[in-house]
């Protein structure tokens, strides 16, 4: 069986829609400023044709990277190891509309802890980091059940743009193997490589 030319068609086969409620967890790996590798979980917002967009605080570590080089690989790992895609791309600020739109969308869990996981909130002990989440919540509920939190100024989206996706089944009855697809000038080339 063929593959189909497009990679977006098996994207749009393995991944949840963007109105699932339960986004995919995904590995981001970035280079720091001093060329160290790094690596760390978090969720996928939404993809498009465009790429697959994710958030974070701007002043995050992952962030200033991307900034420096915007060089990246996310990875999808499936439970009970089935699945696994890689993207390999470039980072970019995602447009301010999208930024916007994926902040309300979230949980009111998640956009308080937009508000709330930063380096100095780390620092206190558990009981005072839970008595200060608490009171936040409290002061910004309103009386609102769920609490809605306005979006932090340092709430910010990227944007990769893959150009190179390559995807992974496992397969019991011969030796799996992955399907490359890389990003050309008149569209996209597949290639088959060992599982």
């Amino acid at each position: 069986m063929s593959e189909p030319s497009n990679p977006w068609q098996v994207v749009e086969e393995w991944l949840p829609g963007n109105d699932h409620p339960e986004r995919p967890q995904m590995t981001l790996s970035t280079v720091s400023i001093t060329g160290e590798p790094d690596a760390r979980t978090m969720l996928l917002s939404e993809y498009d044709s465009q790429g697959f967009y994710f958030h974070t605080d701007a002043l995050s570590r992952k962030a200033a990277a991307m900034v420096a080089n915007p060089a990246v690989a996310l990875t999808f790992l499936w439970p009970g190891f089935t699945k696994q895609l890689v993207v390999q791309g470039r980072a970019e600020v995602a447009p301010a509309e999208e930024i916007t739109a994926a902040y309300g969308a979230r949980s009111p869990f998640l956009q308080q802890l937009a508000w709330q996981n930063t380096f100095e909130f780390a620092q206190y002990p558990d009981d005072e980091r839970r008595d200060r989440w608490a009171a936040f919540t409290a002061e910004h509920s309103d009386g609102a059940s769920p609490p809605v939190f306005v979006q932090p100024e340092t709430w910010i989206g990227f944007l990769v743009r893959p150009t190179r996706l390559t995807f992974w089944a496992s397969g019991s009855d011969a030796p799996s193997r992955r399907v490359e697809y890389r990003a050309s000038s008149g569209g996209w080339t597949v290639a088959y490589l060992p599982g």
